[in-house]
């Protein structure tokens, strides 16, 4: 697949809705999936990294970004659906999936339920949801909702990156939510993020795994990487020393190398 630098494109969902997507270089395909309330602009830092040996596909989640907004409903099976109807818009058969904190969750289900669409998956800052699941404690939740001006979103920052990485990094920051999301389909994001439970899902899941989690992430907790490792088959597992919630920018030299070696040893030889 090759794809230039070109304008939005747009695909529909089975329910009609419009879903913006954004593809970009050559190479086989790789789908990167944002975080819960996130754009597409959540990998704009790291996107690239991939270009060298893949083309990419990102896409804004019904309810921001380009896409249309409906009050719902929002479930990550519904988001993985959406992927799907993008995947078709392009006719791309089969690609590598990529998937951080929510969009890891979207990942389980494209794994499982639409397999013949996966080549190989990555995991990343995620969790199985559901009972089964670790949830940050309720410390973290207080300091997201703190009324103080700016209090709540120095808060995230700080659950995303380390002290010295912020130090030397002022921004901007494009892994704190889509400003321009309306209220209801951040309640929507939230909501289905909170639902998901894939549990039952993971021992489903054929394609060739990799989940990856930093080792000081607090807002989806460390604890969750084995979780899914023991429920996927063969699965590996890779640990980011001193990496909070957004490994995958500030660890990136470390990251980016390591998701295209496991995509590599996936690639079938012939």
């Amino acid at each position: 697949m090759q794809y230039a630098e070109t304008k939005q494109r747009y695909a529909k969902a089975e329910d009609g809705v419009r879903i913006a997507y954004q593809p970009r270089g050559e190479g086989f395909p790789l789908v990167l999936l944002a975080g819960q309330a996130n754009n597409h602009h959540w990998w704009d830092h790291v996107r690239d990294d991939f270009h060298a040996a893949r083309s990419t596909i990102t896409f804004d989640y019904r309810g921001l970004g380009e896409s249309d907004k409906p009050d719902g409903p929002y479930s990550t099976a519904g988001f993985a659906r959406d992927v799907i109807a993008v995947l078709d818009d392009l006719g791309v058969e089969r690609a590598d999936v990529y998937g951080t904190s929510m969009g890891g969750r979207v990942a389980q289900w494209l794994g499982a339920r639409h397999a013949d669409r996966v080549r190989a998956l990555v995991l990343g800052c995620t969790s199985p949801g559901g009972p089964h699941s670790i949830e940050s404690d309720n410390e973290v939740r207080k300091t997201l909702v703190r009324p103080e001006p700016g209090a709540a979103r120095q808060a995230l920052l700080e659950l995303m990156y380390t002290p010295g990485w912020l130090a030397t990094h002022p921004g901007p920051y494009n892994t704190l939510g889509d400003p321009d999301m309306p209220i209801h389909a951040r309640r929507g994001h939230l909501a289905a993020s909170r639902h998901h439970n894939g549990w039952d899902l993971l021992p489903e899941i054929s394609a060739p795994t990799l989940v990856v989690h930093g080792s000081d992430d607090i807002l989806n907790p460390t604890a969750n990487a084995p979780l899914l490792v023991e429920r996927i088959p063969d699965a590996r597992l890779h640990i980011v020393e001193g990496a909070r919630h957004a490994y995958f920018e500030e660890f990136q030299t470390v990251t980016g190398p390591l998701v295209l070696d496991f995509l590599e040893s996936a690639r079938p030889q012939h």
